[in-house]
């Protein structure tokens, strides 16, 4: 199998260079890929496949007509992000995110970006993630998002940016810790050659994190709560739980009795004194949001406002990432650190802005257009790739609630070379990179790398077709450890044969 006959199509290549060679980072990958006998890396995609489904890693899709659970699909040819990159990433993100933590303080309690008219109000009374409920009150720690993804994306001259921020309940880190461990099984000469940062510290800083939300505890404890077995996400629940040795529950494990949780045990009940939660706000407590949420637990607000629980992600942090209001961060950014912002936002239109609107309207062929709400590659049209039916349908809904809609220039993504009917094809990737805030600020090296399998698309998202690839981000100056495991593990392959 060679890398010989691949065609970057002008577009910004992860793993090539224009003329097709490998770029610096990539060429010991390039070479023990040339090295392996003919069909060899077929057979190890299949085995990687194998493992994912060996393993139950796996999604769903709402209205998937085929049975609700799906392997995500998955290309044995990683990502690699190179240490600069990697440095200017990591700075990036950091400057972010702690921007963002600034601004939910803020419109919760004084609201001095509003009155100073960085942001508009009008977009945070139109907000649909915005909660009332949580005015007047700060997070333990002054935390709001403990953990965050942000997408980014690359262009034709190599640019990151951010497109969007993803801080209510982001999933898919579960995939990333998964992919890393099947290509060190499946493929482990590669590692062998690379030094490559390490993922699999995650679950440990996650938990160290979620701890220090109750550090006055001596031993807290710390429960996942999940909507329970038919979540898409729902996987993700149960791997994270396993793997930080926590408790996983659902809404009818936990109760509140005065303005504390307890968890239901065999032994009777267990204060719980942390819970990272995957329910969305308005099912998180019937008593005060959705009355008829069976998935929350009545009471667990009025015991989080006065200090007896500790809840991850905070409730209304969806706030921080809605498309219109996504942006204003640059803005945001300045406003509250003084400094510019270090990766740049994909240029946007809010179409509640009447200019914008009619822009959008005029020029709606050439743009994608998502609605403010949305997630998972939904509620969107990509212009280019849409008839003239749908446009015109799409103006429409632009038209009958403007607030509801941003429009961007179509970004031509960066590719990687993916391994198609047994050679190689460049698809259309994104970036999403993982943040832990706690004590200090963690951010996962690499992240997860989605993957527009279909040919020619850019939607990346698993519920739309999208797949994914390990993401390899190479150490600075010195061998990470990932370089002995992947020695260790071949070395008792070997013994064993």
């Amino acid at each position: 199998m060679r890398f010989g006959n691949y065609d970057t199509e002008g577009f910004y290549d992860e793993l090539c260079l224009p003329d097709g060679t490998p770029r610096p980072a990539a060429e010991p990958l390039f070479t023990k890929i040339n090295e392996l006998p003919e069909g060899e890396l077929q057979r190890r995609q299949i085995i990687a496949e194998s493992a994912f489904y060996d393993n139950g890693i796996t999604f769903a899709v709402y209205g998937n007509k085929d049975g609700k659970d799906k392997i995500i699909p998955f290309d044995v040819i990683p990502r690699i992000v190179s240490a600069a990159d990697w440095k200017h990433l990591e700075a990036g993100l950091k400057q972010r995110t702690e921007a963002l933590n600034c601004f939910l303080t803020d419109i919760y309690n004084d609201r001095k970006i509003l009155r100073d008219k960085v942001v508009p109000e009008s977009l945070i009374n139109t907000c649909t993630a915005y909660r009332a409920q949580m005015e007047g009150f700060v997070p333990p720690k002054g935390i709001w998002a403990h953990i965050t993804g942000t997408d980014l994306v690359r262009d034709t001259d190599g640019t990151f940016y951010v497109l969007e921020d993803n801080m209510r309940c982001p999933s898919g880190v579960s995939y990333v810790l998964q992919n890393r461990q099947i290509l060190k099984r499946t493929f482990p000469q590669v590692f062998s050659n690379c030094s490559i940062r390490p993922v699999d510290e995650y679950c440990t800083r996650l938990r160290h994190a979620l701890e220090y939300l109750a550090d006055s505890t001596a031993s807290p404890k710390v429960v996942v709560l999940t909507p329970g077995i038919y979540n898409s996400a729902y996987y993700e629940h149960s791997y994270l739980a396993q793997q930080m040795g926590v408790d996983l529950v659902t809404g009818d494990d936990l109760v509140v009795q005065d303005k504390k949780v307890y968890a239901r045990t065999t032994r009777g009940l267990k204060q719980v004194h942390v819970i990272y939660r995957r329910v969305d706000d308005e099912f998180l407590d019937p008593k005060v949001f959705r009355p008829d949420s069976c998935l929350g637990v009545p009471g667990l607000i009025e015991a989080y406002k006065a200090g007896n629980v500790a809840l991850a992600n905070a409730p209304g942090c969806g706030v921080a990432d809605d498309k219109a209001i996504y942006t204003y961060v640059p803005q945001i950014i300045k406003y509250y650190l003084g400094e510019e912002a270090i990766i740049p936002n994909v240029p946007t239109f809010v179409c509640e802005n009447p200019k914008h609107m009619q822009h959008v309207l005029d020029h709606i062929e050439n743009m994608v257009v998502k609605a403010a709400s949305e997630s998972g590659g939904y509620g969107m049209l990509v212009g280019p790739k849409s008839t003239k039916e749908e446009c015109e349908a799409f103006k429409s809904k632009i038209i009958a609630n403007p607030r509801n809609y941003i429009a961007q220039p179509m970004i031509s993504l960066s590719r990687v070379p993916c391994f198609v009917d047994g050679g190689f094809e460049g698809r259309h990737v994104d970036l999403r990179p993982y943040i832990v805030q706690g004590r200090e600020t963690y951010i996962l090296p690499g992240g997860l790398t989605r993957v527009a399998l279909r040919k020619g698309s850019i939607v990346v998202n698993s519920s739309q077709g999208g797949g994914c690839k390990d993401t390899w981000v190479i150490a600075e100056n010195e061998k990470a450890p990932e370089l002995g495991q992947a020695k260790l593990w071949m070395e008792q392959q070997q013994q064993q044969q």
